[in-house]
This record gives C-alpha cells, sequence and structure tokens, in this order.
C-alpha cells in the first residue's frame, strides 16, 4: 500500500474499505444455515463437497499455506513468460463468479438468481478487465471481495472443527508474508507495478490523484502550443485486494461462531487500524497493511468478547 494522501483520498479509501466489510457481512449471513432459501448453497459450484470431514486448524492452515505459495509461483511464472493474455482471463473469471455471488446473496429468492446474477456479472467483470473504467474498477471491488469471502468463510466452517482458531493463525501467517514481501523483497511492490503497467489489471482500491504542486501548476494558464510538453504527475493511491478480503474472512467466521455484534466490532477495528496506517504514513513509501490490520481485529474481537 502506497500512501500518504490528501484526506480526501484517505477517508475515500477508508469509506470504500468499510462498506466493502459490511457487504461481506451481509453476503456471508445470506450464505450462512437459516438465513434464507438456499443456505449454504454457494452458486456456480463453489459449494464444498459434504463428504469432506473436518480436519483439524492446523491442517487446514496447512493445505492453505501449500494452495498460496502455488498461486504465488503460477504467478511468477505467468509474469515470467509474458501470459498476460492467459492472466486477464483468470482474473475475469474469479472476478465473474465472485461479483455474481454476491449479487445472488440479494436476489437468491427469486428464480434463477444465480443465472441473472451471473448476466449482470459479466459485463461488468469485463469493463474492469479489458476497458479499465476507474469508476466501474473500484465499484466492482465493492462486491468482488464480499463473494470471495463467502467461499472460504463457508470452507472454513465446513472443513475444520477450529475455523476461528483458523483464521487467526492464517492472518498471522499472512501479516508475516506481507512485511516480509513489503519490507525485504519488495516483491509487493514489483507484483503492483507489473499489475498496473504491464498487466492492465489491479486487484484492489485504486484511486490516481493530483498532488499541490500540480494542481497549482494547472492552474496557471497555458499556452496552446505549450501542451504537449506540459507534463503532469499523478500519484495513485491503492489498496491491495488481500487487505480488504481477510478481515472480511475473520468477520465472517465471528458473525456465524460469536455473533454479528462481534463481528461488526471486528470490522470496525480492521477500519480503525486501517487509519492509524494512513495517518502515519509517509508520502512515496510502500507499507505492509495485513500487521496492522490484523492487529486491529485481534484488539477488536478482544474488546468484543469482553463487553458482550
Amino acid at each position: 500500500m502506497n500512501m500518504k494522501h490528501t484526506w480526501t483520498i484517505t477517508l475515500l479509501l477508508l469509506a470504500m474499505f468499510l462498506i466493502t466489510q459490511l457487504i461481506g457481512l451481509f453476503v456471508i449471513s445470506q450464505y450462512s444455515p437459516g438465513s434464507g432459501k438456499q443456505g449454504y448453497e454457494l452458486p456456480y459450484g463453489m459449494e464444498p463437497p459434504k463428504e469432506v470431514q473436518p480436519r483439524s486448524a492446523l491442517d487446514l492452515v496447512t493445505s492453505f499455506a501449500i494452495a498460496f505459495a502455488f498461486v504465488i509461483v503460477l504467478m511468477l511464472i505467468l509474469a515470467k513468460y509474458k501470459a498476460e493474455t492467459f492472466l486477464r482471463i483468470w482474473f475475469f473469471v474469479v472476478v465473474a463468479l465472485a461479483i455474481g455471488i454476491s449479487l445472488n446473496s440479494v436476489l437468491v429468492y427469486f428464480p434463477y438468481s444465480s443465472l441473472f446474477s451471473l448476466i449482470l456479472a459479466l459485463p461488468l467483470a469485463f469493463f474492469k478487465i479489458f476497458k479499465r473504467n476507474l469508476l466501474v474498477h473500484n465499484l466492482t471491488e465493492l462486491l468482488i471481495y464480499p463473494g470471495i469471502a463467502a467461499i472460504f468463510v463457508i470452507m472454513l466452517i465446513s472443513w475444520t472443527d477450529s475455523p476461528l482458531t483458523a483464521i487467526i493463525i492464517i492472518l498471522i501467517l499472512i501479516s508475516i508474508y506481507d512485511m516480509y514481501a513489503v519490507w525485504h523483497t519488495g516483491f509487493m511492490q514489483k507484483m503492483a507495478t507489473y499489475q498496473i503497467q504491464t498487466l492492465k489489471v489491479f486487484t484492489g482500491f485504486f484511486v490516481p490523484y493530483i498532488g499541490k504542486k500540480e494542481r497549482k501548476a494547472l492552474s496557471k494558464p497555458v499556452k496552446t502550443k505549450d501542451l504537449s510538453n506540459k507534463k503532469i504527475k499523478v500519484g495513485v493511491a491503492i489498496l491491495g485486494g488481500g487487505d480488504v478480503v481477510f478481515p472480511i474472512i475473520l468477520a465472517g467466521v465471528v458473525s456465524l461462531q460469536v455473533g454479528l455484534a462481534s463481528a461488526l466490532i471486528v470490522s470496525l477495528g480492521a477500519t480503525l487500524a486501517l487509519a492509524t496506517l494512513f495517518y502515519l504514513s509517509e508520502k512515496g513509501k510502500f507499507y505492509p497493511a495485513m500487521p496492522f490490520i490484523t492487529t486491529g481485529c485481534f484488539i477488536a474481537l478482544g474488546i468484543s468478547r469482553f463487553i458482550l
């Protein structure tokens, strides 16, 4: 994550983050037992197999770590061999399914809701991946991570007898990886640059902005013949998708196992932690957001268990 921006940009990122958390809790609640017509039934074949027996939290975390490492290696291989078209198609499929799951949670009581949701999701995914419209990009982000989080929450609930323990361990591991990838190897910065400049697709909130000096330069009258030589530096405020989806997964598990009130406190804790990072960050530097967000989530979870 690259900060520090104007207060307007900061508040916009925080608002989108919090709204996504709340949408995520709603989507997850719609697919939880007894919440409605479909209950646990996720559309598009995303429902975990019923015959899978719950495993220990450590076993599930180990499987998650292996799968996570595999995806990272696969991404690196595809990037090395310039498989941008394949990656865009991959992202398109993931985005369409995730948006479809989120939309279906609203339309679930209507006939053919999953089909209708996918029909709505496909053009949104197309414009996001292949047309790169800034407004569409950020609006679809609000629906993508709730859909992805719903899949993972249902998997955690179905595949382990200690889902809360499992997601807590995962958050700790992701936070350690985030610090290593940002501060030690610079991998996250390289991946963000690759996505934005080469792939033309970014997984996360993306808000360009113009600094004070640039705004001042634009306010000065310029001759038409000088416009071609005029260069304006545009900054970019970014917040990675992982920073958004993992706190939703934790809050979703908390909602199903502890209660909605505790989950809302966890989401608020994540938002306040992110706001703290924004306040402490320096312009032009990248920061691992997950350690801050994870800390905020854990503090909020402890407070919720104490007061509720």
